[in-house]
């Protein structure tokens, strides 16, 4: 079956980009997708169900407003609680996740990489055709695995909206 493709959703730098996957949207379920940890564990997505999460989904941890939003929700996970996590996914590699989580000294977010298949990315709607990245995107994941929040962040080289996140994440 061929995958969805959306267009004009968003742009890199003013340009249109390509997103594979149909996308998914608040009141849906979490497709359980594998992805892995710094030290090359897989993780499931159904592993974090019974506690809420912020998916904050990047292009890269080696770019200027990935760093920035990745260090924003670091900062911003230690006043949240124990029942919220943190999801920081990218394509990089886990050892270039594991390498930033140390320079910055960011213990708070847990960095996943969705490089070996991107099913997360396509799941979501928010692989990029031709590029091999992750549109910039937030979700916000409830206790029973159903998306209660979505930011789809139109131009992927601006940070996203973080009051409208912890905003949605009080309701």
């Amino acid at each position: 079956m061929p995958v969805l493709e959306q267009t004009s959703v968003v742009t890199m730098k003013g340009n249109p980009v390509t997103l594979l996957g149909k996308g998914i949207n608040v009141g849906d379920q979490v497709a359980d997708a594998t992805l892995v940890a710094n030290d090359l564990s897989e993780v499931k997505l159904s592993s974090f169900k019974g506690k809420k999460y912020i998916l904050s989904i990047v292009p890269s941890l080696d770019t200027p407003i990935c760093d920035l939003q990745t260090k924003r929700f670091n900062q911003e996970a230690a006043k949240l609680g124990s029942n919220v996590k943190v999801l920081t996914v990218s394509m990089d590699l886990p050892f270039a996740q594991k390498r930033w989580c140390g320079a910055t000294n960011s213990q708070n977010v847990q960095t996943l990489s969705d490089h070996r298949t991107g099913h997360l990315g396509e799941a979501f709607g928010v692989l990029i055709k031709g590029a091999r990245l992750l549109a910039r995107a937030i979700f916000i994941v409830d206790e029973k695995g159903k998306v209660i929040y979505k930011q789809l962040v139109k131009e992927i080289t601006q940070e996203p909206d973080y009051a409208a996140v912890l905003q949605a994440l009080k309701k």
